[in-house]
């Protein structure tokens, strides 16, 4: 399936009040390859569902990206897994902000206190109207090195001067 995705993101500045009450799974991911800064292949589980993506951004502005999934079942998912590559590991809750859906990601591991949220949009007028909620710290949209392919393999230490830079605070949620 090839679609085009519209989104902003956010680094979150404390948790929404009522983040338990809406649905959550926990995502691993894997990126691909191994060796690239910023890889575009991403082996992900979700749940019980498994997927490949390829997500690359349309011309200069990361908020629009074409996003090429393909369904995977387990066996197939399991054999891919046995290429090296970075891993992550979040919990995602699914978001619901003045009828804007979101993705709100709570990080585990190595990336433990990270919190984003990407915010999704059905078409651009909306994306570019939207106003970032009081629960958001800053707009990181454009800030290559939020994206998963960069986040993947990393340690907190690793970002924490930028996270300092923009006088992010770490979140702890279990």
């Amino acid at each position: 399936m090839i679609e085009i995705e519209l989104e902003k993101t956010y680094l979150i500045k404390k948790l929404p009040v009522d983040l338990e009450n809406f649905p959550h799974k926990e995502i691993a991911d894997m990126y691909i390859p191994a060796q690239s800064a910023h890889p575009a292949l991403r082996l992900r589980k979700k749940g019980d569902k498994f997927e490949m993506t390829k997500k690359q951004p349309i011309g200069d502005d990361f908020s629009e990206q074409e996003e090429h999934t393909i369904k995977l079942n387990k066996e197939e998912f399991d054999s891919l897994m046995q290429v090296t590559g970075k891993k992550v590991r979040k919990i995602r809750y699914d978001y619901v902000y003045e009828g804007n859906r979101a993705e709100v990601d709570i990080f585990k591991d190595d990336l433990e206190g990270l919190a984003l949220v990407d915010f999704e949009f059905t078409d651009v007028k909306k994306k570019n109207a939207f106003k970032m909620p009081d629960f958001c710290l800053v707009d990181v949209t454009q800030d290559t090195i939020f994206a998963g392919g960069m986040l993947c393999g990393k340690k907190y230490s690793d970002i924490e001067a930028k996270l300092r830079e923009l006088k992010y605070v770490k979140i702890m949620y279990n």
